[in-house]
């Protein structure tokens, strides 16, 4: 099995402490442009030789960031990957975006990340599909879509989430479509002990996930199983926190836990 790297977003509070439990940094592009205590950290982290994944800010804003502005930095920090705009649950205009940044010259050194976009494993599998055939060297997986819970209903949501996305993941492996020689990203969890399930999958190569961080701004503290329910704080409502006002000690025990749990 690959060592799966793990980052946690955190509070700009946070970044110079995230350097020591965080395996690689996770960049946000308009976040670069609107705060420079965030974008002197990515400087920072880029002359220190660390492993930077840089998203399209899709989660954040509810579309992807600005084209120029996106191309604008992926020269300017020359990410290790970055990771294409994707539509939310559109696996057609995904896969049209996909196309579309294909074709488009990035620095050599930087992987392009594509994401699969579905309302149904039928969908998910012929994202999947395509980004391979448009020779994409890495998928992701988004945590929040709808129709895990088709897959996987259980009455606690976000935990049917979790289950349901790795058994659309394991679809795709009955299904040959993916195997242990892919290399995957996940995006967040809504259930921490989610990726504990992935043990037996080599494909999966990097996860990212604010669950432990949001958790201890909740002041939740982990449990054996981390929480049942996703946390209702949002790192878009906490990014300005101050260091005064959030647990650190509490968020610190979260994320070794986490870690613990998930046997990383």
């Amino acid at each position: 099995m690959k060592k799966i790297k793990v980052s946690h977003e955190v509070p700009f509070c946070l970044l110079e402490e995230s350097l020591e439990f965080n395996d690689y940094d996770y960049c946000l592009p308009h976040l670069l442009d609107e705060n420079e205590e965030y974008r002197n950290f990515f400087y920072k982290a880029k002359e220190m030789g660390r492993y930077i994944v840089m998203d399209n800010s899709l989660h954040e804003l509810g579309k992807a960031y600005d084209t120029d502005r996106l191309l604008y930095w992926i020269k300017e920090l020359e990410p290790d990957e970055f990771i294409v705009p994707d539509v939310w649950e559109d696996h057609i205009e995904s896969v049209v975006n996909a196309r579309q940044w294909s074709k488009i010259p990035l620095p050599k050194n930087v992987t392009k990340v594509a994401v699969v976009q579905a309302k149904s494993i039928h969908e998910a599998m012929l994202c999947t599909k395509t980004y391979k055939e448009l020779r994409y060297k890495k998928i992701a997986y988004s945590y929040g879509a709808s129709y895990y819970n088709d897959v996987c209903p259980h009455p606690n949501t976000d935990l049917g989430k979790a289950v349901g996305r790795f058994l659309v993941i394991n679809e795709l492996y009955k299904a040959k479509i993916l195997s242990d020689y892919d290399r995957v990203h996940l995006l967040g969890t809504a259930w921490p002990a989610e990726f504990g399930m992935y043990k037996s999958f080599g494909c999966i190569e990097s996860i990212d996930t604010s669950n432990p961080i949001m958790a201890g701004i909740e002041r939740q503290i982990y449990s054996n199983i981390g929480l049942s329910k996703k946390p209702k704080a949002n790192m878009n409502n906490f990014q300005d926190a101050k260091m005064d006002n959030i647990n650190v000690e509490g968020i610190l025990y979260n994320v070794q836990k986490f870690r613990e749990i998930n046997k990383l």
